[in-house]
């Protein structure tokens, strides 16, 4: 997955320079009103949630996109986005650009462009019951599995490992029906499943029994077809955050360990003048 991704990311960035005379208007837009518009997913820590303090979001996607309005040098408006509507918002223009748990993919890739720098490798985690009988990801076969809509664990599920699916609007509502009966398990982002689990409280009588993430996949940020200036100024600020050691202490910030992909990168771009 990584290594097609690169060689995809490397397409992008050709022909991303190819199309430079013919750049949108994105980029000048926003310095133009002085703010950038980012889409974010707030399924709980670590990605995002709402301090019920200040009622303000926070958390890592927050923390991304504060820092490219920063690198941008304009102000940040976070617009709360769900895995159903993600794409939408960034395709009707609600949103300039979206950090959303939205992982690479080719079939996202061939409708949206996007930073080939990631700023990150996740995959996805099972998560049911104490006592089940989940050994590995094959046992999922037959069974029913809660994701959310627009998952890209969705694809692996069904054609790889036959689970039946059941889509729901975001991880709440996915996690709901887990808790009500309505699935055997439960996909999405490992990192928030192993907080949930971590915590115990209200989920002390679940775990997630696989060791194995399905599907690790670069994180990027999206934005829509054709924005090759954007895509490009994203991407110098990305490359930065890996050069100065900036992303890694973030993701440990918020609770995240930082995967080998991340350690890669930032000794890549160390060694990369800016």
């Amino acid at each position: 997955m990584t290594s097609r991704f690169f060689s995809t990311a490397a397409v992008s960035a050709l022909a991303l320079t190819a199309h430079l005379a013919h750049a949108d208007a994105t980029l000048d837009k926003i310095k133009q009103r002085g703010q950038v518009t980012i889409g974010v997913i707030l399924s709980g820590p670590p990605f995002g949630t709402i301090n019920p303090a200040t009622q303000k979001p926070e958390g890592f996607n927050v923390d991304l996109a504060q820092a490219v309005a920063t690198g941008l040098g304009v102000k940040l408006e976070a617009v709360q986005v769900q895995p159903s509507n993600r794409v939408q918002f960034l395709q009707s223009g609600k949103v300039d650009v979206l950090i959303a748990n939205m992982s690479w993919t080719q079939e996202r890739s061939e409708i949206l462009d996007f930073a080939p720098t990631p700023f990150e490798e996740i995959g996805g985690a099972l998560l049911t019951r104490k006592g089940g009988s989940f050994k590995q990801w094959d046992d999922v076969r037959g069974k029913t599995v809660c994701v959310s809509q627009g998952s890209n664990y969705t694809k692996p599920l069904i054609e790889e490992y036959g689970a039946k699916i059941k889509a729901f609007r975001g991880q709440p509502e996915s996690l709901l029906a887990l808790r009500g009966g309505g699935c055997d398990a439960a996909v999405h982002v490992s990192p928030t499943l192993r907080l949930m689990v971590a915590s115990g409280s209200d989920w002390r009588d679940y775990e997630l029994p696989l060791a194995q993430d399905l599907i690790p996949s670069p994180q990027v940020i999206w934005v829509r077809k054709g924005e090759s200036d954007a895509s490009a100024a994203i991407d110098r600020i990305i490359q930065q955050w890996h050069r100065s050691g900036w992303l890694i202490e973030t993701v440990k910030k918020n609770g995240l360990s930082p995967s080998q992909s991340l350690f890669d990168l930032q000794a890549k771009y160390h060694k990369t003048p800016a």
